[in-house]
C-alpha cells in the first residue's frame, strides 16, 4: 500500500539533547559505541528503580559487562551460546511460513468464532528502514497500514521507541501480529520448553515481565500515531515455545496487565540521566581505555572502582541475576558490612539499621561496643553508641528478644563456647 509523504507518522521524538548525548559519550568514552537497553534491561531496571548506579550506566549504554571485568568482578551469568542458537533456531522454524502458524496458533488461543486463517491470507509488511530512528518510523507506518487494511498481518521483529528516564530504548519484540479488528498482539518466541502442558514458572513469569515492555512500547506508539487509542493494544501477549522436547510450537495467551502496570509504576520512578550525570564530580568518566585490541582495559582498577562508587548503587541479592556488575556491588555491600546484601525484605524489617554491626548493637545492648564484642573485635575509643538503638523501637525490641531467645537456647543445649580461632568465622556467619 502507498501514501503519501503527508500520511507518513513522524518519526518519535526520542533523540536526546546534544549536550546530554555529549555528556553521556564522554562518560562511555572517545570511540565506544552506546550498548542499546533491550527489554531484559529494562525490565531489570524497573525491578530496581532506586539504583541510581544502573540507570546511568544504562542510559550512557555503557558496557557494564566489560566494567566488571575491569574490575575484578566479572559478571557469571548468561545464555550459552547453544541456547542462543537453539532459540534462533527454533524462531525460524515458527515463522518458516511466513507467519501463518504463529497467527493460527494465536486464533485457536482466542476462541473469538472468527474464521481461521487462510494460507496466505497474512501479511507481512517490509520493515528494512535505515538506522534506529528510520526503523521506528517504518514500523509505526506498517502498523497504521496493517491496521487500516482490516486483515490479518505480522509484523517480523519490529522495531519500538519507549522514552526511558529521558533517554531513548530502542526495542525489537520477535512479532506483533494485527487483527482483522484492528487490535495488536505482542508474540514472544521462547526457547524453554512445555513439557506436559507446563513451563517453568519462573521463566513464564521472566518473559511476561519482558513483553510487558514492548506492550508499554506499543501502547506508547498507539498514543502518538492511532489517534490516543492505546486500547487497541491487547493486555494479552501470545508465549510461543517447544512442545515437550521437540522444535514444534506450542503457544498460549498470558495476561501481562500486572506486570505492565508495576513496570510502568517503576519506570516512572527512575530519576532522569541528566539529573544524575549532573550531580558526578567533575571528570567523571566510565572510560576502560582500551588496548589496541579493542578489548583489553589498560585503565588502573582503582580509577574505574572510583568512578563507579561515585554514583549511588542499590544492590540486592536479585541483582546476581539481571545485572553484570553485581558482584562488584555485592563485595562492597559486604565490606561496607550493609543489610541491604542479605535481602530487601529483612532490609525493610530492619528500619533505620542499616549495618550488620548496628544490628548485633541493637540485638545485644545498643552499643557499638555490644556489637564489637559479639564479633570478637573492639572498637576505637570514644567509638559513639547507635543513635538507633532506642529500647522504644518495635525493631530493637524485637532483636533484643531474639538475642534473649537464642541465648536461652544455646545455654539448654549445653553447647561448648566456640574456640578463639573460630569466633571471627561466627560473628561472619551471622
Amino acid at each position: 500500500m502507498t501514501s503519501s509523504p503527508d500520511s507518513r507518522p513522524t518519526a518519535p521524538a526520542t533523540a536526546a539533547p546534544a549536550t546530554l548525548r555529549q555528556r553521556l559519550a564522554e562518560l562511555r568514552g572517545p570511540g565506544c559505541p552506546p550498548r542499546p537497553l533491550d527489554a531484559r534491561a529494562l525490565a531489570a531496571l524497573a525491578a530496581n528503580p532506586g539504583c541510581r548506579r544502573r540507570v546511568l550506566l544504562d542510559g550512557a549504554g555503557v558496557d557494564k559487562g566489560a566494567l566488571a571485568a575491569a574490575l575484578g568482578s566479572p559478571a557469571a551469568f548468561g545464555q550459552s551460546q547453544f541456547a542462543i542458537v537453539r532459540g534462533h533456531s527454533f524462531e525460524a522454524r515458527a515463522k518458516a511460513d511466513g507467519g501463518t502458524e504463529l497467527v493460527r496458533l494465536l486464533h485457536e488461543r482466542l476462541r473469538d468464532g472468527t474464521p481461521a486463517p487462510d494460507p496466505g491470507s497474512v501479511d507481512v509488511p517490509d520493515l528494512t528502514a535505515g538506522g534506529p530512528e528510520g526503523r521506528t518510523a517504518r514500523t509505526a507506518l506498517a502498523l497504521r497500514d496493517a491496521t487500516a487494511a482490516g486483515r490479518w498481518a505480522l509484523l517480523d521483529h519490529p522495531l519500538l521507541a519507549l522514552p526511558v528516564s529521558g533517554t531513548p530504548a530502542f526495542l525489537e519484540p520477535d512479532a506483533v501480529v494485527v487483527h482483522p479488528d484492528g487490535s495488536w498482539t505482542v508474540v514472544e518466541i521462547k526457547s524453554f520448553p512445555v513439557i506436559d502442558g507446563a513451563a517453568d514458572p519462573g521463566k513464564v513469569g521472566a518473559a511476561a515481565r519482558q513483553a510487558a515492555v514492548y506492550v508499554l512500547a506499543l501502547e506508547e506508539l498507539a498514543a502518538r500515531t492511532a489517534g490516543g487509542d492505546t486500547a487497541r493494544v491487547r493486555h494479552e501477549i501470545l508465549l510461543v515455545c517447544p512442545k515437550d522436547f521437540a522444535n514444534v510450537p506450542v503457544a498460549e495467551l498470558v495476561d501481562v496487565r500486572k506486570p505492565r502496570a508495576t513496570t510502568r509504576r517503576q519506570l516512572a520512578r527512575l530519576v532522569r540521566v541528566e539529573d544524575i550525570a549532573a550531580a558526578l564530580p567533575a571528570g567523571t568518566t566510565f572510560d576502560l581505555r582500551p588496548a589496541g585490541d579493542g578489548r583489553t582495559a589498560t585503565r588502573p582498577a582503582e580509577e574505574l572502582a572510583a568512578a563507579v562508587e561515585a554514583v549511588d548503587a542499590a544492590y540486592a541479592p536479585e541483582c546476581l541475576a539481571a545485572c553484570e556488575l553485581a558482584f562488584h556491588c555485592r563485595a562492597r555491600a559486604r565490606s561496607e558490612g550493609a543489610v541491604a546484601a542479605l535481602g530487601r525484605g529483612l532490609r525493610g524489617e530492619l528500619g533505620g539499621l542499616t549495618t550488620v554491626e548496628s544490628v548485633l548493637a541493637a540485638a545485644l545492648d545498643g552499643t557499638a561496643g555490644g556489637a564489637a564484642a559479639a564479633a570478637g573485635g573492639s572498637t576505637a575509643p570514644g567509638a559513639p553508641a547507635d543513635a538507633a538503638a532506642d529500647p522504644a523501637d518495635p525493631t530493637v525490641a524485637a532483636l533484643r528478644r531474639a538475642a534473649a531467645l537464642r541465648s536461652e537456647a544455646l545455654a539448654l543445649a549445653s553447647f561448648p563456647a566456640p574456640a578463639p580461632a573460630l569466633a571471627g568465622t561466627e560473628a561472619a556467619c551471622r
